[in-house]
């Protein structure tokens, strides 16, 4: 059974929402998708390190769209983790928990895995939305795009917008 690595922020969790929720309130003004397209988000969004170091941000984030069927269906043919770079932010780890606990009951607590490096897991694919994380990855990787990565045209990665893409695309693969 193959063994699919799924980022949580940014995948999973619709982060850009809040922060442009945020930033709305800070500010006054509301910027879109477009107005932070190809910039990194501490650069969209300055406050955005205090943002995500607070408690309970990562608790109450909203659901990437078609993500919970999505992960059913593919949880019910391949080996899924659900990972995320949460230790460089220790308040987030019960959150995150939490939350996926709330949103995706159906993947076990042994199917998450809390770390600061995601080159320290093995698999078959990687799903994330920063190249970073990706990049290193000896497995197939699949970016998901975010306003962060809009402009990275990298062609070691498959590009997916959504997660009928993801499902159109990793059902191949059975």
């Amino acid at each position: 059974m193959k063994r699919i690595l799924v980022d949580m922020d940014g995948v999973l969790a619709d982060v850009y929402s809040r922060f442009f929720d945020l930033h709305e309130q800070a500010t006054g003004s509301r910027l879109s998708p477009s107005d932070v397209a190809g910039m990194p988000e501490s650069e969209a969004f300055p406050e955005q390190v205090s943002w995500v170091s607070a408690p309970g941000f990562f608790r109450h984030l909203p659901v990437m769209p078609g993500s919970i069927e999505g992960m059913k269906k593919l949880n019910s043919v391949f080996d899924i983790v659900v990972i995320s770079l949460a230790t460089e932010f220790p308040q987030s780890l019960t959150d995150k928990q939490l939350w996926m606990h709330d949103h995706f009951p159906f993947i076990s607590w042994k199917q998450l895995v809390f770390c600061g490096n995601k080159n320290l897991l093995h698999a078959d694919i990687m799903i994330d939305d920063h190249p970073k994380n990706l990049d290193h990855f000896p497995g197939e990787t699949i970016i998901f795009t975010q306003p962060h990565n809009i402009n990275i045209h990298d062609t070691r990665h498959i590009r997916i917008s959504s997660w009928l893409e993801a499902e159109k695309l990793l059902f191949k693969k059975v």
